[in-house]
Formats: structure tokens, C-alpha cells, sequence
């Protein structure tokens, strides 16, 4: 006996019309091959040995009745076993009866085989020499951005000191709702708000000044999930100081419910471990570096929580390539 839920995924119809469809060898193989895998209209008229138009014709019958789904991608139609449609003892009793004859004529072992063709132009394509090896362009390196900012937990404001020509502005406006821009330098802004625009970012706010004067200081004070200061600190004349005054850009903590409290703001700093070339104070470089020990002292006074030096990649270029880079991390305590 029928109950009410054997049919709670098929159309309202005669059953007579459900047995007429199911009695075409074709459809009962069709049906089967979509429950093993979704397939396009063409795959399926290889699999069945039929012309497109004919496979195309079956599959539209059971479309109608419910049994399979049909879904666009560009110019191709791809066959997938409708949600529910096996839960009919009919169609489910058909399934298995397609099933047997797929596997007497070897279509149902055929379909891994088919659906692995699809990667086959890809092989050829990405097998081809090319040159030399490629690099990320700026509109290419966004969306990576983008999404390996979603693993960070707060994402509303950074605030990038010494944005210089914005070249930082290409990770953090992808990744932060909002960022502020700062630099004491009218031609570095002028650059780095050229970038923004040609990178069509819209969230950025830019600031002419220095947090060293505290109309800005006071104006961004306590605001950002993220500060970032990069090779900033060999040009300050007191970076013990200036490691205070971002520190206090930063989020502070906050309680939060159930008496769990949430981290403050994160400051980054990128500068040069210690060395000995002379030479970069021409750079206008103040300080030769820093060792671990002395930014770590740095954080620790500026009320920055369980810092933590770590050695960064060199560049392959510039002034500066020579040279160990290091970034001091932490979050605000209080």
C-alpha cells in the first residue's frame, strides 16, 4: 500500500504514467547513470550510445516527472538524480533494474572514466611550456587577499602608518571594511591614493600627518583592529616612544558575555634586524636595525600583550634586499 510520503518529491499524476515512463530501457538506464554521477546531456548520449537529441528528449520526459534535474552551466546541460526521487519504490525499484542493465553493457563502470575527460583539455593546456615563471599581478593578488583575510577574527579598521606610495593598501583594503592611510608626506599620499584609485578601492580614508602629532593621534586613538607600521621605526628618533603611540591606536580589550573577555587590537611592526651597513643612513635611516630583545622591551612598555619577534623573508630587490627583516606581533592588553 502507498503511503503519502513515498511520493512527497514526484509531481501529482497518474501512477499509470509513471509505469509508461519507467518501461523505456533508455530512461531506466539514463536514471541510472545520473544517480551515479551528474552528468551533461552529451556524456550521457556517449554513455547510452544515443544521439544528443535523443538523450535529450529522455531526459526532458523524466525531468517533467520529477525524476532527474537539469541545472545550466554556459552551453551545457548537466543531469543530476532529482533530491528524493529514490524514495518512490517505483522509481526506486527502477533505479535498480537501470543499474543491472548499465552494468551488463559497461556504461556504469564507463562513468568515472567520462567524468575525468572533462580535466583533460586542462592537462594539455597546463603541460604546454610557457616561459618563465609567472608572478601575481596586483588585480590577481586581491582575491587571494581576500581570502585569507576571512580566517582573521576582526576585520573592521587597520590603520597602515607610513602608507608611503600605498603599496600595503594592495593587502589591506581587500581584507579590513575600513582603512586609514597616514603619512606626514603630501607627494607619498598623492601615490598612494593614485593606487587606491586604480585598484578601485573605495575604503580607504587618507590622512596627511603623523601620529607623533596628537590632533591625529587623539583622532585614531583606540580605533583599530590592526596597526601596521612598516620600516617606520629606524627613522624615529625615539621608537620606544613611537611603539607607545601606536599601541595606543589599537582596539582595547573588552568583556565579553558570559565574563569572556576579547583580545584588543593587533600591531604589527616590520623593521630590520640589527646590522652594520653605514651606508643605509643615507636612506635617512636613524637606527641600524633592532635586535629582538629591544623591540620585545619596546612592546612589553607599551602595554602590548605576550609579543613576539619573528625573522620575515627577504626581498629579492631594492636598497634594502641585503638586510634581515623581522616583524614585532602583539595584541593591546589594556
Amino acid at each position: 500500500m502507498e503511503t503519502p510520503t513515498t511520493r512527497e518529491s514526484l509531481p501529482a499524476s497518474p501512477r499509470w504514467e509513471l509505469y509508461r515512463l519507467l518501461g523505456e530501457p533508455v530512461r531506466l538506464r539514463l536514471l541510472a547513470l545520473v544517480a551515479e554521477d551528474e552528468l551533461t546531456v552529451g556524456e550521457l548520449s556517449e554513455l547510452l550510445g544515443e544521439s544528443q537529441p535523443n538523450a535529450s528528449r529522455h531526459a526532458a520526459q523524466l525531468k517533467q516527472a520529477g525524476l532527474i534535474a537539469m541545472r545550466k552551466q554556459g552551453t551545457r546541460a548537466l543531469v543530476s538524480l532529482s533530491d528524493g526521487a529514490a524514495k518512490d519504490a517505483v522509481v526506486k525499484d527502477a533505479l535498480m533494474s537501470g543499474q543491472a542493465l548499465c552494468a551488463a553493457d559497461g556504461s556504469l563502470r564507463r562513468v568515472a572514466e567520462i567524468v575525468a575527460q572533462r580535466e583533460a583539455t586542462g592537462r594539455e593546456f597546463f603541460a604546454k611550456p610557457k616561459g618563465g615563471a609567472g608572478e601575481l599581478s596586483p588585480s590577481e593578488l586581491l582575491p587571494y587577499v581576500a581570502a585569507f583575510a576571512a580566517l582573521l577574527p576582526d576585520r573592521d579598521v587597520a590603520i597602515d602608518v607610513g602608507t608611503g606610495d600605498g603599496l600595503l593598501l594592495d593587502v589591506l583594503a581587500p581584507a579590513y571594511k575600513k582603512v586609514v592611510a597616514i603619512d606626514q608626506s603630501a607627494a607619498q599620499l598623492d601615490r598612494a591614493r593614485a593606487r587606491a584609485e586604480s585598484r578601485r578601492f573605495a575604503n580607504v580614508d587618507f590622512v596627511l600627518g603623523s601620529i607623533d602629532d596628537d590632533a591625529t593621534a587623539h583622532k585614531l586613538a583606540g580605533r583599530a583592529d590592526l596597526v601596521f607600521a612598516s620600516r617606520v621605526l629606524h627613522h624615529a628618533a625615539r621608537p620606544a616612544e613611537l611603539v607607545k603611540r601606536l599601541a595606543r591606536l589599537c582596539r582595547a580589550p573588552a568583556g565579553g558575555s558570559g565574563g569572556h573577555a576579547t583580545e584588543g587590537g593587533a600591531l604589527v611592526i616590520v623593521d630590520y634586524a640589527h646590522h652594520e651597513d653605514e651606508s643605509m643612513r643615507e636612506q635617512a635611516d636613524v637606527w641600524l636595525g633592532f635586535e629582538p630583545r629591544e623591540l620585545m622591551k619596546f612592546a612589553r612598555d607599551a602595554g602590548i600583550a605576550s609579543p613576539r619577534v619573528v625573522s620575515l623573508p627577504q626581498p629579492s630587490r631594492g636598497p634594502d634586499a641585503h638586510l634581515g627583516w623581522q616583524a614585532l606581533v602583539g595584541r593591546l592588553s589594556h
